[in-house]
């Protein structure tokens, strides 16, 4: 894996290194999600909200999406899972280096104990993500 692909994962959490800046990276995920046949339900860029109160903050983009065919057996199952769905990919600027955060979906699968064959719908933001940060 090349440094602008490098994946960490930190306890539930993972982070990957996009190679285009916040913007860019954020317009390409929306872009496929669409074309994946996904639901885009919010955009929220909360630096433009920080920056509505007075205050600064770094590139900090909240994409929020899904596909009520995937989550909504996740939630049927689980109804607390609807804490965590839809997915959300966390779109940031960390010194100069555009990252893509997202909780992962084994995290979620473990936290609501869902059976293999629900954890398998979360799974998707993997693949999606590393597509996205793909050169």
């Amino acid at each position: 894996m090349s440094d602008t692909t490098a994946s960490l994962t930190t306890g539930e959490i993972i982070t990957k290194l996009s190679p285009l800046p916040v913007a860019a990276t954020v317009t390409k995920l929306t872009d496929m999600i669409s074309a994946k046949g996904m639901r885009l339900f919010a955009v929220i860029d909360q630096r433009a909200e920080a920056q509505q109160a007075g205050l600064d903050l770094r590139e900090t983009v909240l994409v929020i999406f899904g596909s009520p065919v995937a989550g909504t057996p996740v939630m049927d199952a689980a109804p607390l899972s609807a804490l965590d769905l839809p997915l959300k990919a966390l779109i940031w600027d960390d010194g100069g280096q555009t990252k893509v955060s997202y909780v992962s979906p084994a995290a979620i699968a473990a936290r609501y104990q869902l059976p293999a064959g629900l954890a398998g719908n979360l799974a998707g933001i993997n693949p999606l993500t590393d597509a996205l940060v793909k050169s």
